[in-house]
C-alpha cells in the first residue's frame, strides 16, 4: 500500500512511533537525571487501550507498515500485551516493534513476541556493568543482557541495540562494542546525543559527532547498506567478518531531514510531525467512537501540510522538548 501520508516536500510517512506512556524506572543522565518526574494536569490521562486501537487503525488505512511503542518505559502499561495485540489486529502494520530498557526482557520477552510484537530494540549504553548503573541509576545491567538472551532464545532473529554515544563517557568502547556483535546478530546503533531543553549542559560537555564512529568503520572496511522505505533514519554499516550491523544515527549530520519517514503521537494523543517540533496536533477528541475514524485519519493526513523541512538543533532550538521521554524520543 502506498503511503496516503506525504508532506509539502514529497516526504512520504511509513512509520508511525507510538508513545503509550512518559513514566520510566531508569534515570538516564542523558534524559531523565532526576527520575521521572510527572507533569502537566493532575488529571492527565495516557491514551487507553481503545485510543489506541484507534489511532493504529487510522495510520494503518493511511498506508502506515511500521509501529513503534515508545515512552518512557513501554513495558510499564500494564495492559502492554493487549495493546501489542491490538495493533496487530491491522493486517497492513507489517512491523510491530517496541523500544525497551529491557529490564523485564527476561521474563516477558516470549509473551510479548507471541502477542504479535515482531521486533526489539533495547537500550545499552555501556558494556560496563559499573558504567550502566552510572548512566542509568539503576543496576540493572545483567539483567537486561539476560533479556537479549531470552528474545535471541524465543526466536528473535535480530536485536537492535541503541547506545546513545557521548564523549568521554562510552566512546572510548568502540571496540569492545564491536567485539560484542561479532558473532552476535544485533545491529548495535549509536545514537549521537542531542540537544534538549533539561540536557544543554550535558550536550556541551558530551556531545560526540557520529561521523567520528563513521570514519573509523569506514577504515574498517565497513559498508554502507541500502536503506528500506519504513526503516529509521539510521545509516547502516555491515562487514563480512561480522555476524553484526553498526547503525548511526546523527541528527546533526547534513540532510538528516530529507529522508524523513516516521511521525509521532504522544502519550497523550498528540501527532508530532518532528521530536523537536513544537505543540502537536490535537487527536485525542477523535479517538472516543469509531464513528470518528474518517475525521481521524483526515486530521491526521491534513496535518501533514505543518511539517517542516528539517529541525532546527543547529540553531540550538529543541522546540518544546525537554526530555526524550516527552514524546517517545
Amino acid at each position: 500500500m502506498l503511503s496516503q501520508l506525504t508532506d509539502a516536500f514529497a516526504r512520504k510517512f511509513y512509520y508511525l512511533r507510538l508513545s503509550i506512556t512518559d513514566v520510566c524506572n531508569f534515570r538516564c543522565t542523558y534524559c531523565l537525571p532526576e527520575g521521572y518526574q510527572p507533569s502537566g494536569a493532575p488529571t492527565k490521562r495516557f491514551l487507553s487501550l481503545d485510543e489506541i486501537r484507534r489511532v493504529s487503525r487510522a495510520f494503518a488505512a493511511l498506508g502506515t507498515e511500521k509501529v513503534r511503542l515508545t515512552g518512557g518505559e513501554p513495558s510499564l502499561r500494564r495492559d502492554f500485551v493487549e495493546i501489542l495485540a491490538a495493533i496487530r489486529e491491522n493486517p497492513s502494520i507489517k512491523t510491530l516493534a517496541v523500544t525497551t530498557n529491557g529490564y523485564r526482557l527476561a521474563r516477558d520477552v516470549a509473551v510479548w513476541r507471541d502477542a504479535g510484537l515482531t521486533a526489539l530494540n533495547v537500550s545499552v549504553d555501556s558494556l560496563d556493568a559499573r558504567q550502566f548503573h552510572a548512566i542509568t541509576g539503576q543496576d540493572k545491567f545483567h539483567q537486561v543482557m539476560a533479556g537479549i538472551d531470552a528474545a535471541f532464545d524465543c526466536g528473535f532473529a535480530k536485536v537492535k541495540v541503541n547506545t546513545v554515544l557521548m564523549r568521554d563517557v562510552n566512546d572510548h568502547q568502540l571496540n569492545a562494542f564491536l567485539h560484542w556483535i561479532k558473532d552476535r546478530p544485533i545491529q548495535l546503533r549509536f545514537i549521537e546525543l542531542m540537544e534538549t531543553g533539561e540536557g544543554r549542559a550535558l550536550f556541551a560537555r558530551h556531545h560526540l559527532p557520529g561521523t567520528v564512529i563513521r570514519d573509523k568503520l569506514l577504515a574498517q572496511g565497513w559498508q554502507l547498506a541500502p536503506r528500506g522505505r519504513s526503516d529509521g533514519p539510521a545509516q547502516v554499516f555491515r562487514h563480512d567478518d561480522y555476524q553484526g550491523e553498526i547503525g548511526l544515527i546523527m541528527p546533526y549530520e547534513k540532510d538528516f531531514c530529507l529522508s524523513c519517514n516516521r511521525l509521532r503521537v504522544s502519550a497523550v494523543g498528540n501527532l508530532h510531525l518532528c521530536l523537536f517540533g513544537e505543540q502537536g496536533i490535537p487527536l485525542r477528541d477523535l479517538l472516543a467512537e469509531d464513528s470518528q475514524m474518517d475525521d481521524l485519519a483526515q486530521r491526521i493526513a491534513g496535518g501533514l501540510s505543518l511539517k517542516k523541512q528539517t529541525h532546527f538543533l543547529h540553531d540550538g532550538n529543541s522546540g518544546i522538548t525537554q526530555n526524550l521521554s516527552f514524546i517517545g524520543g
